[in-house]
């Protein structure tokens, strides 16, 4: 998607090789009309695939999702990063661990907000390792509902989320796909290359 490829360009602050700074647009301050535009992009790509219900996982992916969920007329729903597993009512959870930030957290769904019968769109602002999508598809698999797809802002193309989500059987499309970060440099793929292998993102932290 050009408009988010050339914003970032404007915007975002490569500072190494896995850390890309967006915070002025997407996950610190956001520009509304700018998330309004990538919703609406996600609603037209998914338009046919019979979305139910829009998940996304707090915090930096709940502006993108709503806005998609407004223009596919259907909920959102945010699944909670929980560091207890005691809860009131029944919950779907999963732990779901942050190479960058070294914790780990439950990712929790509460089961008044999914039915066996939905087909649902997971919405996120970044897609590295996969972990964070992973954990989410567990929890909706769990419910017995479908993930009809997963929409990302900004795909790390030179790790290994995409790849490992795709062996999984789950479409991914990625409105900005990064095929190399440095510090002061960042290079996009086209939207239809060829899905790479990808590194660990602590084997990137560790060079």
């Amino acid at each position: 998607m050009k408009l988010l490829e050339e914003r970032i360009k404007k915007d975002g602050k490569a500072l190494g090789k896995t850390v890309l700074k967006v915070d002025s647009f997407i996950n610190h301050q956001v520009d509304s009309e700018f998330m309004d535009a990538l919703g609406k992009d996600f609603a037209e790509h998914f338009k046919d695939c019979g979305i139910t219900k829009v998940f996304t996982i707090e915090s930096s992916g709940i502006a993108p999702a709503l806005m998609t969920a407004k223009y596919l007329d259907v909920p959102m729903i945010i699944l909670k990063k929980q560091t207890s597993k005691i809860l009131n009512g029944k919950v779907y959870q999963t732990r779901v661990t942050s190479f960058t930030k070294g914790t780990s957290y439950e990712l929790t769904l509460y089961q008044d907000y999914i039915d066996p019968s939905d087909k649902v769109l997971l919405i996120d602002d970044f897609l590295a390792n996969g972990e964070a999508a992973m954990g989410a598809s567990r929890l909706i698999k769990e419910s017995g509902a479908e993930l009809s797809g997963i929409g990302i802002l900004i795909e790390k193309s030179f790790q290994k989320g995409r790849k490992r989500l795709e062996d999984a059987g789950y479409y991914v499309y990625s409105q900005a796909r990064i095929g190399r970060l440095d510090k002061g440099v960042i290079e996009f793929l086209p939207e239809d290359a060829p899905v790479l292998e990808g590194v660990d993102e602590k084997e990137l932290l560790d060079k």
